[in-house]
């Protein structure tokens, strides 16, 4: 196709009737074409985007063309900042010939003076900035459990700790709040077993061992309070520029666990805080991703699907999302169709494995007749890109090779005395600090609790033990026999026969041994034995040791037998003792 043919179909391809903002001028042949500029509406941002491309090829300063573009239109933007070279955007970059060649081919559409931005420098760790924090009631508990991986039963606790916590007015901000919950107030709670349901130690042993795994990626740093209010990152400057808040997160190149939480956080947050707006003429706020592939790789499906399902549904929140990584094959195939804006660097195709990915890349691009995008895509020089992006009328752009526009803004990082005076100025350091530290020990709250947990606990141990003493008096008393008084006549003469029986053998003796028939008659024994205050008798040696085994006399019950001054307990009988053990 001929010039004029190429020039007219991207013009009409980027000709937008809303706000739009130039981020590069079309390339047609090799040859950047002077004056035709590719902008891209701001209407259609909350579509999401994603910029692409190999390392050095200038990915970075797309983002940061981009995020000036918001700025100046007055769109907030936060930006992940995990190599420490976004806080440029604070102070004016520098002119030279390069920027000033490439500034010329706008045609006046990019004659913007070199300028700083306004920007809040925010960390989590060890990073210098801003301390951010997210509390543990924050999260809330179905968050949480997909962050550490719980499965039903072990989310049912977490469920109960926030319940509890709710009920009784408590908080948990830090990681060692939750800890000192599971492991103290949980442990043997009547009131938790009785109102909330059971809490097995095994899950709670489960529980705690994900979170030391989060502990070990640095999650103590992001769990704690004050916790971000994320209307403090919708802000302008006095001038209507939009705040650029650059969260540091270099601590977290190597701890992607880390990484996925912050951001999820992040996106549940804005989405349940931010109120429904639809589609407006520009977006409320923009959120880049750098590095994403760390949002999606080596992380569990749970959190994935967390993610897909926030991307999709938070566009109606005013909120768009760009992404910005090596590859597109780094994003999730749900998330990557959900994208308007693609911006799509230089790739490498030095094995056969690149070759085949990239050619599978150059088909998720709309067809072009005035590219060969397959043999394009690994010869792309920096600072330029393909790019299509979605319509004000929901249609792709034609793609288009482009030259991007130079950011106006330093390319490059901020000396340490200009980064601590930017940390300084910040409006939100009064209000979060900069000192990010560890809290180790549960909050004097919770210690309270537990204290008065513990006090109720003894009064009822204590009142359990008299009333289990109560009740042993009162089994005594029901058990314990009424003294029965034989009949006098009755009692009187076994007693006597009792007493004269070894007298008279005695006197038989003395006289010659002589037979008074008494010293060999059988003894006739007789039991009487006492059970509910009422006395049951006469009975024999053998009835007696038939309702001991029937369990009708027990140890506790009293017996009398032939020849006894008085009533004692059946384990004082020698004939019964065995039968009573």
């Amino acid at each position: 196709m001929s010039d004029n043919q190429f020039n007219e179909i991207i013009q009409n391809g980027y000709n937008s009737k809303g706000i739009t903002s130039p981020i590069g001028v079309a390339v047609f042949d090799n040859v950047p074409v002077e004056g035709l500029v590719v902008s891209m509406p701001l209407k259609m941002l909350n579509r999401h985007g994603l910029i692409a491309g190999a390392t050095g090829t200038g990915k970075t300063k797309t983002l940061q063309v981009i995020a000036e573009q918001l700025s100046r239109n007055g769109i907030p933007s936060i930006l992940m900042d995990l190599k420490g070279d976004l806080g440029g955007l604070a102070v004016a970059g520098q002119k030279n010939d390069t920027v000033e060649n490439r500034r010329k081919l706008f045609n006046g559409s990019y004659d913007y003076a070199y300028q700083g931005f306004p920007v809040n420098i925010l960390s989590i760790g060890e990073d210098e900035g801003v301390s951010i924090k997210a509390s543990i009631q924050e999260f809330g508990p179905v968050l949480l459990s997909k962050i550490l991986g719980l499965n039903n039963v072990q989310s049912g606790i977490i469920s109960i700790a926030f319940k509890y916590c709710e009920d009784k007015q408590l908080s948990l901000n830090t990681i060692a709040d939750l800890k000192y919950f599971l492991t103290k107030i949980c442990d043997d709670n009547k009131d938790i077993k009785d109102n909330y349901g059971n809490v097995s130690g095994a899950s709670i042993t489960t529980i705690l061992r994900n979170i030391a795994e989060l502990e070990q990626q640095g999650g103590n740093f992001l769990i704690g309070s004050p916790g971000l209010d994320v209307n403090d990152l919708i802000m302008n400057d006095d001038n209507n520029n939009g705040v650029l808040s650059i969260i540091r997160l270099t601590q977290l190149q190597d701890k992607p666990a880390l990484f996925s939480t912050f951001i999820i956080y992040l996106l549940s947050k804005l989405y349940s805080t931010l109120p429904e707006v639809g589609d407006l003429a520009k977006p409320k706020l923009v959120l880049f991703i750098d590095e994403a592939h760390l949002l999606f790789n080596d992380t569990n499906k749970i959190i994935q699907d967390k993610i897909e399902s926030v991307i999709k549904l938070i566009r109606s929140k005013g909120v768009g999302i760009i992404f910005c990584t090596q590859t597109p094959a780094d994003i999730s195939v749900n998330v990557l169709g959900q994208l308007g804006l693609k911006i799509q660097h230089a790739l490498r195709a030095f094995t056969a494995k690149d070759r085949k990915s990239v050619k599978m890349m150059a088909q998720n691009f709309p067809e072009t007749s005035f590219y060969n995008v397959e043999e394009d895509l690994t010869s792309l020089g920096i600072g330029e890109a393909f790019i299509t992006l979605l319509r004000e009328d929901g249609t792709p752009s034609p793609l288009v090779k482009t030259l991007l526009a130079p950011p106006v803004s330093r390319m490059g990082i901020l000396e340490d005395k200009e980064l601590t005076k930017t940390i300084n100025s910040s409006p939100l350091k009064s209000k979060y600090g900069t000192k990010n530290t560890v809290v180790t020990k549960p909050s004097k709250e919770l210690e309270d609790f537990y204290k008065k947990l513990n006090q109720i606990k003894e009064k009822e141990k204590i009142a359990e033990l008299q009333e289990k003493e109560r009740q042993k008096q009162k089994i005594k008393q029901a058990t314990a026999p009424t003294r029965v008084t034989m009949p006098r006549r009755q009692s009187y003469n076994n007693m006597m026969f009792g007493a004269m029986m070894p007298m008279t053998n005695m006197f038989s003796n003395m006289m010659g041994g002589g037979n008074t028939g008494m010293n060999n008659a059988p003894q006739n024994i007789q039991y009487y034995y006492s059970k509910d205050g009422q006395q049951y008798g006469p009975v024999s040696e053998f009835q007696i040791s038939n309702s001991i085994l029937s369990g009708e006399i027990n140890s506790f019950t009293y017996l009398w037998k032939t020849g006894m001054a008085e009533w004692m307990l059946s384990t004082n009988f020698q004939e019964f003792q065995n039968l009573l053990k």
